[in-house]
């Protein structure tokens, strides 16, 4: 996992975003503990009250839930519920700009579709 910060958005939203990105990516699945909030500080080396805000914003989320005494626990249906959000965002956010850029460029569906078959073999090597 990288290790840098950026200046864009507070740390706490940083580390929940890579707590996000772990349940989407399958590093962690439904019920699986969360790692302890000391372990994520010391290797971040952030303060703990910052992993904690990142994992209570997970927790109101409603894709982790507390077990007193256990720890955190990713939710049953925290990696569909990601997902379908992720794909909204990403709808609305991302794919307006992208498409944009491909009319720009003219590039056509044959090199798209040649571009993601490029794509899909690299991935299986």
């Amino acid at each position: 996992m990288n290790r840098e910060w950026n200046d864009t958005q507070p740390i706490y939203r940083q580390l929940r975003d890579r707590g996000v990105h772990m349940i989407l990516d399958g590093v962690l699945n439904e019920g699986d503990p969360l790692p302890s909030v000391r372990t994520v500080a010391a290797e971040f080396r952030v303060n703990p009250l910052t992993v904690l805000k990142a994992y209570q914003q997970l927790v109101d989320e409603n894709l982790v839930e507390m077990k007193r005494g256990l720890g955190m626990f990713v939710k049953p249906g925290a990696r569909d519920q990601l997902l379908k959000g992720e794909r909204q965002k990403f709808l609305t956010d991302e794919w307006p700009r992208i498409a944009e850029k491909i009319e720009r460029l003219g590039l056509t569906q044959r090199e798209l579709d040649a571009a993601a078959a490029r794509r899909s073999s690299s991935k299986k090597r």
